[in-house]
C-alpha cells in the first residue's frame, strides 16, 4: 500500500473525494445527499478540500474552512471501511492541521465529531466543548476543539 496524501487542485481531485464522502456518508451512514453536499463542495476553491490516495485509489478525504478570525473547522473526514484502522483518519487529520498552521491562518480548529469517534479525536488532541451531544444528519456529535498556539 502506497498512500498519498494531497490538497486537492483540480476538479477531477474534487471529484473524487467526493466519492469517498458519498460512499462513506451517504450509502454507509445513510446521510441525505443533500445534506451531505453543501456550498464548500461547489468547486476546489470553496474551501480546503484533502485527498488520500492508495495508488490512483481515492480512500480518504476531508476538508477545512475558515471559521471565524481565530479558527478553523475540519469537516467531511472520511476514510473508506476498508482502509479503516490503518492510521489514515490521523494522517489527514495532521495534513489539514500542518496545512493550517503553516498557513497561519487559525490559534485553534474546531470540529463536530461524531459521539463514536470522540475518543479518536481525544487522542488526537481534542477537546470536547459542546455540554451535551447533538444531532447532525440524523446522527449524534459533538463540538471538539484543539488550540494549536495561544493568540
Amino acid at each position: 500500500m502506497d498512500i498519498k496524501g494531497i490538497v486537492v487542485s483540480s476538479d477531477e481531485q474534487l471529484k473524487q473525494g467526493l466519492e469517498v464522502r458519498m460512499e462513506v456518508f451517504v450509502k454507509e451512514q445513510q446521510v441525505p445527499e443533500e445534506l451531505e453536499i453543501d456550498e464548500f463542495d461547489s468547486s476546489w476553491e470553496a474551501c480546503r478540500h484533502f485527498l488520500l490516495l492508495d495508488g490512483s485509489r481515492p480512500v480518504a478525504a476531508a476538508r477545512y474552512r475558515k471559521y471565524d478570525e481565530s479558527t478553523a473547522k475540519l469537516q467531511r473526514i472520511a476514510v473508506l471501511a476498508e482502509y479503516r484502522g490503518l492510521g489514515l483518519g490521523k494522517r489527514i487529520i495532521e495534513m489539514m492541521e500542518d496545512d493550517i498552521r503553516s498557513r497561519g491562518i487559525a490559534s485553534a480548529i474546531i470540529l463536530d465529531g461524531q459521539t463514536q469517534a470522540e475518543a479518536f479525536y481525544h487522542k488526537l488532541g481534542y477537546s470536547t466543548v459542546s455540554e451535551e451531544p447533538f444531532l447532525d444528519a440524523g446522527i449524534w456529535h459533538v463540538r471538539m476543539i484543539k488550540t494549536l498556539f495561544e493568540e
